[in-house]
């Protein structure tokens, strides 16, 4: 399938009517379908913070992780910036992998890192989202903000609604994470806003990447 040419998109100015921003809008999503389209090889997305330094516990962590993924026959994909997402493309690109980089324009923080191997750019997140969703065979949440928490929720609510197929969600770092853990146990599940077994189906959490590794081996074939 054709891409719709850039300059198209890009005479498009600010004021331009909402209805001709369609075509803006549908340009990026037919050009990362093909992109993406193209990958031959199960993909896990790692989330996590833009802000983390190479000296951090997650960024370490992270780009093992995706070193572990690319030989275990995976391939990674992850938001395309600084921090975490520099790091599991990093340790996916060294170890000769799939690096994918869903890159989304934003005023500060997002820099496309150098481990990028395949690109996609955005200037809308429900499109980059749609792509984590639909080309991920799991999701990895390491530590981060609120970015973070809404691709977490966005994930979570999609897999619960049946609008997607179930597929593992893996919170790294129990420490972490293990707040936002109780508050659903004790707030959300017993007001009746949750199920238990929704969560227990969904979430798993894990602290080391040879832990997340192979619980994934055992779910998904490769």
């Amino acid at each position: 399938m054709a891409s719709i040419p850039q300059n198209i998109i890009d005479d498009l100015s600010p004021s331009a009517t909402e209805s001709w921003r369609t075509l803006r809008i549908m340009a990026e999503l037919v050009t990362a379908l093909d992109v993406m389209n193209a990958l031959k090889v199960n993909c896990v997305s790692i989330f996590g913070s833009a802000r983390s330094k190479p000296d951090s516990g997650e960024y370490e962590a992270a780009e093992k992780l995706a070193g572990l993924l690319v030989k275990a026959g995976f391939g990674v994909i992850t938001g395309g910036g600084p921090g975490v997402m520099e790091a599991a493309n990093k340790g996916a690109s060294e170890a000769g992998g799939t690096s994918v980089g869903l890159h989304i324009k934003l005023p500060h923080e997002q820099e496309c890192n150098k481990y990028v191997k395949t690109r996609c750019s955005f200037r809308y997140f429900f499109i980059r989202k749609f792509m984590f969703v639909k080309y991920a065979k799991a999701y990895i949440v390491m530590p981060g903000g609120m970015g973070t928490i809404d691709e977490l929720s966005e994930a979570f609510v999609l897999a619960q609604t049946g609008k997607t197929k179930p597929f593992p969600i893996i919170l790294y770092d129990s420490r972490f994470w293990s707040g936002l853990m109780d508050w659903l146990e004790s707030a959300m599940i017993p007001g009746g806003f949750l199920r238990d077994d929704e969560l227990r189906k969904l979430v798993t959490i894990c602290d080391t990447p040879e832990e997340a590794v192979n619980l994934l081996q055992k779910i998904i074939i490769v």
